[in-house]
């Protein structure tokens, strides 16, 4: 369970026995539930245990019908799962899992006093979450960003040594819808990092710099920006050239 916490980068997260009891070098967080939650959920006989309300199985050849202790499975639109936990220190504790429309979501709540107070918090949350934020696809803006910035920088990033053009696109991004409160899609902002000087000994498809994109302050995601062209070295001939072009204009009057 350990190695798997770190496979999963849960640096705060450390385990001493499977069933969970009280334990000081037995923690985890809200935040690192949710990300262990959503690793389990891909696999699917995980998923359809924790989304299924009631069963019958068979004990010594009798049937006997268990329930599951999700408060909100069945109750609450769009609650398929997860977890329900209680331990004296850790009070009254629910992981759920919710998806409407296109938007899936993992709410955590840790510490409540009864099942009451964990049911209502869930609740509210889950509430507040579909009220309040929508799904917006930033691929346009994307777009709409680097062509301004790749126009600025094939006319003016400066060239060593060579002559050619250079062309710039971005990587592929697989995600680009994002979920963002009600009118604050203006709150993105988006910044460029590249090479300054550009020579022949760069190669064509090689990295060159990257495209960040923030939301409210926070990284939202970021594209490498491809040299899609190498860069001739420029021939005597350009220079000779260049010196007899100079040689003339001196005397010029």
């Amino acid at each position: 369970m350990n190695q798997k916490a770190q496979e999963l980068n849960l640096t705060h997260t450390h385990f001493v026995t499977p069933h969970g009891l009280d334990d000081e070098n037995h923690y985890t967080t809200a935040y690192e539930l949710a990300l262990l939650t959503d690793y389990a959920l891909k696999n699917e006989t995980f998923k359809n245990i924790v989304s299924t309300k009631t069963i019958t199985i068979s004990v010594g050849g009798n049937p006997r019908t268990i329930s599951n202790t999700n408060e909100l499975l069945g109750n609450l639109n769009g609650v398929y799962g997860v977890k329900t936990g209680f331990t004296f220190n850790a009070g009254r504790c629910l992981v759920s899992s919710c998806q409407r429309s296109n938007m899936d979501i993992i709410v955590v709540v840790l510490g409540a006093d009864t099942k009451n107070q964990r049911t209502r918090d869930s609740m509210n949350i889950i509430h507040y979450i579909y009220d309040t934020f929508e799904y917006v696809d930033i691929s346009d803006y994307i777009q709409k960003s680097f062509e301004t910035y790749q126009k600025y920088y094939e006319q003016n990033a400066y060239l060593y040594k060579t002559t050619t053009i250079p062309h710039i696109a971005l990587s592929q991004l697989e995600n680009t819808t994002f979920p963002f409160k009600a009118d604050t899609f203006h709150s993105l902002e988006t910044k460029f990092y590249a090479l300054n000087t550009l020579s022949s000994t760069l190669l064509a498809h090689e990295k060159i710099g990257q495209m960040v994109v923030s939301y409210e302050g926070k990284i939202l995601c970021s594209m490498d920006i491809i040299l899609l062209n190498s860069l001739e070295q420029n021939h005597w001939q350009y220079y000779f050239e260049k010196i007899l072009k100079e040689f003339k204009n001196s005397f010029q009057f």
